[in-house]
């Protein structure tokens, strides 16, 4: 019978490791569980989920100190409470974490999750993403032993960096009990560009242009014309307000050959970032949609391909190295029973390179194909070897990421 245990701090979180693994008991670790339906389904062979750690009692910021850019909080912190926190002060995350509970029709995610999920939005291009930001962390491993890593200053250190471990690990290495991050001043001034019709290539051109720029673009995105709607190209700068203006001027006349430019202000950009930022142009229907990581410049003639044999939709940001796309179904009689999985990734092969993660589709379609991109034989080899340090017995979160893992 599964049972959702729910601790109170981190000792209870060993204590029932601890036993999970002497029972080699398979466990699910969840915060908010706002992105339970992303990765595959886990427990492999006759191994059942026993049980669900709940780790959403761990919350509240335990430290804050906005002169020093630094914060400290519980995993299962809602992100909104700290993003409140910080924006009290005039300072933010500034990888702008994205809200997928949309995708998955659940609440906000957690701090934990966060980090777990190494997810970051469009500022990603000049900010990083959420493993960039990590100080340090608190956490259980599957042996139930209790361990730490980093601190609560950015400093060269030697040997692993188990901040950059952890950040993207699904949950399989280690549960995560308080976490530090390094947050930044938030921008005085946000304004941005926006260029209409142009088509995927050229849109393309025109980001490449702006980011390879010295005028420090934080946000390149391109969403391709819908029905009636046309084609349009957002291009962000942030700053002191006078810099801003200064470097608005000379974009435009940077990318004065690809058309009227028009302006969006500071809330205006705001509310179409956070678009942006969740995939919200994309993601409504409850169709499979994929992540896909291209190289910029051949992101269109990928997308190209892909639409050849599936009817898609897609959302291009990080100048086209991002692309958000819905499978909507099979174009000219084809196959898309595996959500698309082996046109996209044939094309992906053929078009530069990359990798593509499945962020949503039925839990049937979840378990027979590969939810993230297939590993190399040395890659999952290294993967294996990682998750034995961790976790020996393959009892956290088991195969939600690769069988086996």
């Amino acid at each position: 019978m599964t049972e959702n245990i729910k601790p109170a701090d981190a000792a209870q979180v060993a204590d029932f490791l601890a036993w999970a693994a002497g029972e080699e008991v398979p466990v699910e670790i969840v915060g908010s569980g706002s992105k339970r339906g992303l990765g595959r389904p886990m427990g492999e062979g006759n191994r059942i989920i026993g049980h669900t750690l709940d780790l959403s009692g761990l919350s509240g910021i335990t430290l804050y100190e906005p002169e020093e850019l630094v914060l400290t909080a519980r995993a299962g912190t809602p992100v909104a409470e700290i993003e409140a926190a910080v924006a009290a002060r005039n300072q933010q995350l500034a990888f702008e974490p994205p809200d997928l509970g949309a995708l998955y029709g659940a609440a906000g995610g957690t701090l934990g999750g966060l980090v777990s999920t190494n997810l970051g939005g469009p500022r990603r291009i000049k900010a990083g993403a959420a493993r960039d930001h990590v100080l340090g962390f608190n956490g259980v491993s599957g042996r139930g032993e209790a361990f730490k890593a980093g601190g609560r200053v950015v400093k060269n250190v030697t040997g692993y960096d188990l901040c950059k471990i952890v950040s993207g690990s699904y949950g399989t290495l280690a549960a995560l009990t308080e976490i530090t991050v390094k947050v930044l001043p938030a921008p005085e001034e946000t304004r941005t560009l926006v260029l209409s019709g142009l088509d995927d290539a050229t849109a393309q051109r025109a980001m490449a242009r702006a980011i390879g720029s010295s005028h420090e673009v934080s946000g390149a995105a391109h969403l391709p014309a819908a029905g009636a709607a046309a084609a349009t190209t957002l291009l962000r700068l942030e700053g002191f307000g006078p810099s801003v203006a200064a470097r608005n001027e000379a974009l435009r006349g940077l990318l004065a050959e690809f058309g009227a430019i028009a302006e969006l202000d500071r809330d205006e950009s705001l509310a179409r970032w956070r678009l942006v930022r969740d995939a919200a142009p994309v993601r409504d229907g409850g169709t499979p949609l994929w992540r896909l990581s291209l190289t910029p410049s051949c992101a269109p003639a990928a997308v190209a391909a892909i639409a050849d044999s599936l009817a898609v939709r897609a959302l291009y940001d990080w100048s086209g190295g991002l692309v958000w796309l819905a499978v909507d179904g099979a174009a000219g009689g084809q196959d898309a029973s595996d959500a698309g999985a082996a046109a996209i990734r044939a094309a992906i092969a053929a078009h530069g390179g990359g990798h593509a993660t499945l962020m949503r589709a039925p839990e049937a379609v979840r378990a027979v194909v590969d939810v993230f991109e297939p590993q190399a034989a040395g890659v999952a080899a290294l993967s294996r070897r990682v998750k034995d340090g961790f976790d020996p017995r393959r009892i956290l979160n088991p195969g939600r990421m690769y069988a086996g893992v």
